[in-house]
């Protein structure tokens, strides 16, 4: 069932089709005690249960938890993940083709890589690969020798995952192609996420394309996108001073128009067609925009014609709330990252109502960005409550229907932040909410969450939990 057009939802034995579905895994517990997390160099010793017999399911970003997925045992965590990033790569294959935002999606199966052999070295580089973003005729030139077979970017490749991939890069030209009129921008394309948008259109079914990037590469773990649609799915922020913004990009991330390219000669429509913007946006480049005019009061999801629509989420997400034991909010963008994951129906009460998820658990950014300016600690939790409250009935669906709002610790019981941040945090406030702060130490130069950081705080908090649960 298409995410963003509801009819009368009956639960189906499988979703698509049986043979392409990602796996959901159900690992047994595990008996190790000890964990040596890859590249870190540290070993953490485990009480209980540990991190290692754990189940987690983690709502996140592209970017933000990329970081720390290490800190995770892949074959027991299920990561969420939205499908509304409308800039980078994804933008132009958005304007031009249409479908879900694969970007975010792309970017957690590649850091999933686990790199047994070189022939996986190789695929791994290849699909991280982006095209020059200083010259169109460059990117044009390197993207025609990728297609052709003759790139040194296909050293090591196996033939037979050589021309599967090569098939499917070929089938995304084309689809391009078919829309020439648009005239695709491939400068600083991504060719992970021209190969996943490919798969996406050829199955007509996102998991499904999921399923092929992770068969072909080995990325561990579950990976969910929060919504199952092929449609393009748009979100829009209502801020404190009346104004609307539309579109993740515009939200988070706006980049000057100065960026954009009037491509001379073609039409489309009766007026020139412009080269998008976003396609040049950079992550390094995020801190350097400017504060939005009001705070942001909320995130919700709207359709063409800028209606607010209330989408069904992913039901393997709502199944993995009531299975998992515990549930992470990563750190990341808080309004155009996790509440995207939040604000669709039913969610509140999978997450309030879950027999299994012992906690729930907040990691606090280490500072403020544009969409959270001047925040503190309990303004986080309060938008993540809010959100969760707001759209668990929406005004089409509830009826008649009245429950009390659920509280904030039926959504966040801890909030894991770093000791030298400078977000203020209300520790007794929040204490008196039902929500435990832990502070840890950061232990790299810039600042901010590492592997070793959130591994070392979730193993206190499951050792804690489990010496609770001890007679």
């Amino acid at each position: 069932m298409d995410s963003l057009n509801p009819r009368l939802h009956i639960e189906p034995a499988s979703r698509a089709s049986s043979i392409f579905d990602l796996p959901t895994h159900n690992p047994g517990r595990s008996t190790t005690e000890f964990i040596e997390q890859e590249g870190s160099g540290s070993t953490w010793t485990h009480k209980g249960i540990g991190i290692l017999s754990a189940t987690f399911i983690v709502i996140s970003g592209g970017s933000g938890c990329n970081a720390i997925c290490s800190a995770f045992p892949q074959n027991q965590t299920c990561y969420v993940l939205p499908v509304t990033d409308d800039g980078g790569s994804s933008s132009e294959i958005i304007r031009v083709i249409g479908g879900p935002s694969i970007g975010d999606i792309r970017s957690r199966l590649i850091r999933l890589i686990k790199i047994s052999t070189p022939q996986v070295n190789s695929i791994k580089r290849l699909l991280s690969f982006r095209l020059p973003a200083q010259s169109e005729q460059g990117a044009r030139d390197m993207w025609r020798d990728i297609i052709e077979g003759t790139s040194q970017l296909w050293k090591d490749i196996p033939p037979d995952r050589k021309e599967l991939i090569r098939g499917f890069l070929v089938y995304f030209e084309n689809e391009a192609l078919r829309r020439a009129h648009k005239a695709f921008a491939w400068s600083n394309g991504s060719i992970g996420n021209f190969f996943l948008a490919a798969a996406q259109l050829f199955f007509r079914s996102l998991p499904s394309a999921i399923f092929l990037f992770s068969s072909i590469t080995g990325s561990e773990g579950t990976i969910l996108p929060v919504l199952v649609t092929n449609h393009t799915v748009t979100i829009a922020a209502d801020l404190s001073n009346g104004k609307r913004i539309v579109g993740q990009c515009n939200i988070s991330h706006p980049v000057s128009s100065a960026d954009a390219e009037i491509l001379e000669g073609l039409e489309d429509d009766d007026h020139k067609v412009k080269s998008p913007q976003n396609v040049y946006f950079t992550k390094s480049a995020q801190s350097d925009a400017t504060n939005l005019e009001g705070t942001i009061q909320r995130v919700y999801y709207i359709n063409a014609h800028g209606n607010e629509i209330y989408p069904h989420p992913n039901a393997d997400f709502l199944s993995n709330l009531r299975e998992r034991q515990f549930l992470v909010y990563s750190c990341g963008s808080l309004w155009t990252s996790i509440i995207p994951c939040l604000a669709l129906r039913s969610v509140a009460s999978g997450i309030a109502c879950s027999p299994y998820l012992k906690a729930k658990i907040l990691l606090l950014n280490y500072r403020n960005d544009r969409e959270t300016d001047g925040y503190t600690a309990l303004d986080y939790v309060q938008a993540i409550t809010n959100t969760l409250n707001r759209h668990d009935l929406t005004p089409r669906t509830a009826g008649t229907v009245t429950r009390p709002a659920y509280p904030v610790s039926a959504f966040v019981t801890h909030l894991v932040y770093l000791s030298d941040t400078p977000i203020r945090v209300q520790e007794e406030e929040l204490a008196t909410m039902g929500v435990s702060c832990i502070a840890v130490t950061s232990t790299t130069v810039k600042g901010g969450f590492n592997a070793e950081t959130v591994a070392q705080a979730l193993d206190d908090i499951i050792s804690t939990l489990d010496d609770t649960d001890s007679p």
